[in-house]
């Protein structure tokens, strides 16, 4: 039985990074909002209380049973849930003078496990607008700052189990010891055995679909990316040849990925077909400039070619799928479902269409988590960490009307350009780079020539999950010797631009 962590979320825009924190330990936890039901049984060792924009003094304010769950295991308030604990239990929560915001010094007043190797007056971070300033009976102060009187509390009661409230964020990056505390939280106070590695959960997962799938055929998706391929690496460990897998060349794939794809598919032994429809998805996307309308072109012709490559396929129960736990969150926050999981990924409702059932082996992993696992299976280090690529592939890359001429014009740019970065060591520094193909042509000469030829922009941005990006700050000498290579070696083009927009404003993709 796997030992496990909850968190319930009361909607904090942290609770992912207390997740990840817990995960880094090498234990399991979930994300649920405070408000649904759960079940207590042995596999559970603790349970989070995340922060909030809610205050607790608000009419709304969302509110559990404090007695209930924390007679029964371990519990660490964070900021809201520690303010939360205090209010429920007969202490005082007021609002602050102003509100608290920024790094703040920890003075630790009582030694506890909780602080356990944790250094005297280190930085944490604090965001809150609120104070306890009264403590219910038998809870004790353990730690204060400057500016608050409380800190850090523990509920004084041997007849149940430890109550820690903290008033600062120790899941974010400013909180220098943040991660040593939520790993004393795990392993000295909930006494988790941290085995939750990627070699257990491969292990795990491959029981588990075997017993999921039993004799049953299951048809995937794949499209080189991380999270497929990996999801279906987790599902041909469990089903072998069962394991059907549709790879679709639409025509706006990377250079040679069509090829090099297939051939990492085959040393993996997943039994894929690869479909060559780059004329069907050119002669649909003639005449279409509109990013949306190429877009939507895409995605349908997707669906009705995979649809048409299934329906040869016999005794197909399930649809394999790379949903990861972010997809997931976002489904079931707290503030109800936010974002729908992108059209690409979950085949545009092919499930319902096929009355399939879904197998989603990588739903409860973070991005880094699935390529650990992805390690652990074997797959290339080079699939593993390869750059994000949008689902509508270089469509949205070729700004106006889509051409086989424009399309082999960018894939050579591109490819250029991406082998650069890796010779120089920058693809990896890079969250992700691609080469854009702009509807502009401009004068140039070339020995005795004059040319007028295509233009296009080179993007390079940092960042830890896409949500916002910097540009990357390529050097000079690299970006020159890109703009000669790609000028000298892909006819067709003169001018290369190097794009230093952030986002936001700007996205990370043109269209």
């Amino acid at each position: 039985m796997t030992e496990k962590i909850l968190i319930l979320d009361f909607g904090s825009q942290y609770t992912q990074l207390l997740a990840r924190a817990v995960r880094e330990a090498n234990v399991y936890c979930e994300i649920i909002p405070f408000n649904k039901s759960f079940t207590i049984d042995d596999s559970l060792k603790g349970i989070i209380l995340s922060g909030s924009p809610f205050s607790v003094n608000d009419d709304n304010a969302p509110v559990i049973d404090f007695q209930k769950i924390s007679s029964q295991v371990p519990v660490l308030g964070v900021c809201y849930g520690a303010q939360l604990a205090a209010k429920l239990q007969g202490g005082r929560v007021d609002k602050s003078n102003k509100r608290e915001y920024g790094r703040a010094i920890l003075n630790v007043s009582e030694p506890d496990a909780l602080f356990e190797n944790v250094t005297q007056n280190t930085q944490v971070w604090m965001s809150h607008s609120d104070s306890i300033t009264q403590l219910p009976p038998n809870y004790k102060l353990l730690a204060t700052t400057e500016s608050i009187p409380v800190a850090a509390f523990k509920k004084m009661d041997d007849n149940s189990f430890p109550l820690y409230g903290l008033q600062f964020h120790p899941e974010v990056y400013h909180s220098i010891e943040g991660k040593k505390i939520i790993h004393n939280f795990l392993t000295t106070v909930c006494k988790c055995s941290q085995n939750w590695t990627p070699a257990s959960f491969v292990h795990e997962t491959i029981e588990k679909l075997k017993e999921q799938l039993g004799d049953s055929h299951v048809i995937m998706a794949l499209s080189g990316g991380v999270d497929s391929t990996v999801a279906a690496t987790l599902i041909s460990k469990a089903i072998g040849k069962r394991l059907h897998g549709i790879f679709v060349d639409n025509g706006v794939l990377r250079k040679d990925e069509f090829e090099q794809v297939l051939e990492t598919y085959k040393q993996l032994d997943l039994n894929v077909k690869g479909i060559d429809a780059k004329q069907i998805f050119y002669d649909a996307l003639k005449g279409k400039s509109d990013p949306e309308e190429k877009r939507k072109i895409i995605g349908k012709l997707f669906i009705d070619i995979f649809q048409e490559e299934a329906i040869k396929l016999t005794g197909i129960d399930y649809l394999g799928q790379g949903t990861i736990y972010p997809d997931v969150i976002e489904s079931i926050s707290v503030h109800g479902p936010s974002v729908t999981i992108k059209s690409h990924h979950n085949v545009g409702g092919l499930p319902e269409k096929m009355h399939l059932k879904l197998v989603e082996p990588l739903r409860s992993l973070f991005k880094d988590e699935v390529r650990k696992a992805g390690a652990e299976l074997g797959i290339p280090h080079d699939l593993l960490y390869r750059h994000p690529f949008p689902g509508p592939g270089l469509a949205i890359r070729i700004l106006g009307e889509i051409t086989e001429e424009k399309v082999k014009l960018l894939q050579e740019a591109d490819a250029i350009y991406t082998q650069s970065l890796k010779k120089h060591n920058l693809y990896n520094t890079t969250w992700q780079a691609g080469a854009i193909l702009l509807p502009v042509k401009s004068v140039g000469v070339m020995g005795d020539e004059r040319t007028y030829e295509y233009t296009v922009a080179l993007r390079a941005v940092t960042s830890v999950d896409g949500m916002t990006a910097d540009w990357a700050h390529l050097p000079y000498d690299f970006l020159g010797e890109v703009s000669n290579a790609i000028i000298n070696q892909v006819r067709g083009i003169n001018r290369v631009v190097y794009d230093i927009s952030s986002k936001p404003p700007a996205t990370i993709e043109w269209e």
